[in-house]
């Protein structure tokens, strides 16, 4: 819930951040935010954020949270890696592109190098 979050100056309060790591992946950023609590407990918050836009052009960040506590660590990483395994496992291989070979384990390889630019991510790069 946005908006939900106990926040003074612009900071959760009580709680310190201890480590942060933005991964950008196509047109969503995750954000992986290791926090304390007053009694110095770490927690993961997972944030997914995603480039939306209005009827009329202008955009806005749509967010999702994620809290994660430390007792909950072994069992939500084994549940991920299990359903991560899962979809490779069974994922119905995809058909190759144009430009594309596919290598005999079933990745594609491009022919021809080019450099894939996606324009909103040009623009306000630290706003998300």
């Amino acid at each position: 819930m946005e908006g939900f979050e106990n926040k003074a100056n612009g900071k959760d309060k009580g709680r310190e951040e201890i480590y942060a790591k933005a991964v950008r992946a196509g047109k969503r950023t995750y954000f992986f935010d290791v926090k304390a609590t007053r009694r110095n407990d770490y927690y993961l918050t997972i944030t997914e954020s995603k480039k939306k836009f209005n009827q009329d052009g202008t955009f806005y960040y749509e967010k999702h949270k994620l809290f994660l506590y430390k007792e909950d660590f072994d069992k939500f990483a084994e549940g991920l890696e299990e359903v991560v395994e899962y979809i490779r496992a069974n994922q119905p291989e995809l058909k190759p592109k144009d430009n594309h070979e596919v290598k005999s384990e079933g990745k594609e390889e491009p022919t021809e190098k080019f450099t894939d630019v996606d324009f909103d991510d040009l623009n306000d790069d630290n706003n998300a």
